[in-house]
Formats: structure tokens, sequence, C-alpha cells
């Protein structure tokens, strides 16, 4: 059966001093096996380890090194670049002449190292002109997915996250190809996420916003191979786009009758939505996205009124 992803819920808080480690037990030896990949990559790109530790909520090792500037990269599905946001922190970093804030990277498939949350303090480095960054490397490859899954640093709005768990699914099908789409739920988040990613990759200017809480009731987690789920998606993307092509022309055919609203286009998904009247067991998403088209293109502008539109005006906005 599809698997959906488990809603995130906020830890009980618990007792002062009952879990991980004490400090002294954080000591690690840089020679300890469990880092030696770590330590002949970091010689290998020509840093330099000056530390290395147990995590003290974990225990998991960690390795602090210093490495050429130009040896780690941003992983390839994440969030794009904000030239705004890295040429104020180049400004800030300048201002104090000193780099605090070490990028958090992981080891790269074949050579150099990934950052999963520190792409904007690299290029801000690298506009300074830097030879060399501070870096907490973890040896764990998993940690880069798990990082940007957590990540909360800033609020994504549905087009961002779409992408980034597209980017992720895509490097997932290059890493790791036989596991099933199941077991990186909690990376995804939604499989609804993959879909509308999918489709933003073809269409940026796409308002996925209108059909999100369609996606969301009826798109499961595959428990195929993530190189068989990902065509699943492909297909249901596609779908999307042709109903989008659909509604866009209602929409268009409502404003020449001199409707207009900023909820133009979530009314007329609403109307040819069928979930609304189903109860029980949902049926499949391509079932539904197929019942969509075919209303969509029986869809009757004349029978529109203004008072029609009143009922989505408390709805979400669209992206």
């Amino acid at each position: 059966m599809p698997t959906r992803a488990k809603t995130k819920r906020t830890p009980r808080k618990a007792k002062a001093g009952s879990r991980g480690l004490n400090a002294p037990d954080c000591s690690l030896d840089p020679a300890d096996e469990s880092i030696s990949e770590v330590r002949d990559r970091v010689e290998k790109e020509g840093g330099v380890i000056v530390g290395s530790c147990r995590d003290p909520l974990s225990g998991k090792p960690l390795v602090l090194a210093i490495l050429p500037v130009d040896r780690i990269q941003p992983t390839p599905f994440q969030r794009d670049l904000s030239e705004a946001h890295h040429k104020k922190l180049a400004g800030v970093i300048e201002k104090t002449g000193i780099f605090l804030d070490p990028v958090i990277t992981v080891l790269a498939p074949d050579s150099g190292f990934w950052t999963p949350n520190g792409r904007h303090r690299l290029e801000a480095m690298r506009r300074l002109g830097a030879k060399a960054i501070t870096t907490l490397i973890a040896p764990d490859r998993e940690l880069a997915w798990q990082i940007l899954a957590l990540n909360t640093e800033k609020a994504h709005n549905l087009k961002e996250r779409a992408l980034e768990v597209a980017r992720i699914y895509r490097g997932l099908i290059e890493q790791q190809p036989s596991r099933p789409e199941a077991d990186f739920a909690f990376y995804l988040e939604e499989a609804a996420l993959v879909t509308l990613g999918f489709c933003y990759e073809k269409k940026p200017v796409f308002a996925g916003g209108a059909y999100n809480p369609v996606l969301r009731r009826v798109e499961e987690f595959s428990h195929d191979p993530v190189r068989k789920a990902v065509k699943e998606h492909e297909n249901r993307a596609e779908m999307v786009l042709h109903l989008e092509e659909l509604v866009a022309d209602i929409v268009a055919r409502l404003k020449v009758r001199g409707l207009t609203s900023p909820y133009l286009r979530t009314f007329v998904v609403a109307r040819i939505n069928p979930l609304r009247w189903i109860k029980g067991d949902l049926p499949p998403v391509e079932q539904v996205l197929k019942t969509m088209q075919q209303r969509a293109e029986k869809f009757n502008v004349d029978k529109i009124k203004p008072q029609d539109l009143a009922s989505v005006a408390a709805g979400p906005a669209e992206d």
C-alpha cells in the first residue's frame, strides 16, 4: 500500500540532562576509523583537519576542517541562490573581518564536498575572494537530505519547496535508485510536492497552489523503487499541466465576461474537483485528474455569476 508521510510533531520537553553524552565523552581521536573516509577526502582535496568530536546529542562523529573554497559545492537539490542574500552576507563578513559560522558539508559522491545549508555563506566567501573556508563535516551523507527537510531558517513558499523536493528526488535516482520511494517520505515530506516540483521545472510560472489541495488528498508515496516511481510523478505532472491549460482558458473566458477576482483559478479548480463529493476511499490520482480534465472541457462560463465567486473569497491565495 502507498505510504503517507507522518505528520511532524513538536517533541515534548525532556528532563534536563537526561540525553546525550557528557562533555568528556565527546572526545574523538582524529585517527579514529569512523572518520577515515573523511580524513582521506580532506587530504586529497588539499584541506586540513583541525578537530574532531562526537556529537553531544547523538554521539555521531563530526570533523572540523578547513577546505579550499572551490572544493565545496551546494547540493544539486536545494533552493536557488539569492543574489541579495549572499551579497548582504559578504558585506557583514567583510565588516567583521572574520568568518565565524562554518558551513556544514558531507562527502560528495565522487570528489569534493557538498553543503546542504551553507550555499549563501559559501558564495559570500567566494565574493570576498577567500581561498579557504571552515567547515563541519558529517560522514553520514543522508544528513544532506535531513537538513533540507528540517531547515527552518527561511519559510519556503510552495514553489521553492516543490522545486527543492524535485531536486532531492533527482539526486535519489542517481544515488539510490533501487530503494523504495516510501523510504524517503521524511525527506520529501509529501508525495504531491514531487509532482508539483516537476510541474514547476517545466513551467516556472505555474499556479501550483490551486492544485496542491487536490494532489495532497490523493497522492501517496509508493513502495516502488524511485527509478520506477519517478515515471508516475512525471506522467501526473504532464496531466496537471494539461489541466492547467484548460483551466487558464476558462479563466480567460470568465474575465472576458467581466468576472474579476484573484481567486478565479481557485474557483474553477474547485468547480471541477470531484473529491468534494466523494466519501470513503478516494480514486487513484490519475482518475481524478482525468475527471477534472473532462469537466474542464465541458465548463460553461455563461452559467457563472459574480455571486458564485463569493464562496472562494476566503480561500488560499494562489502562487
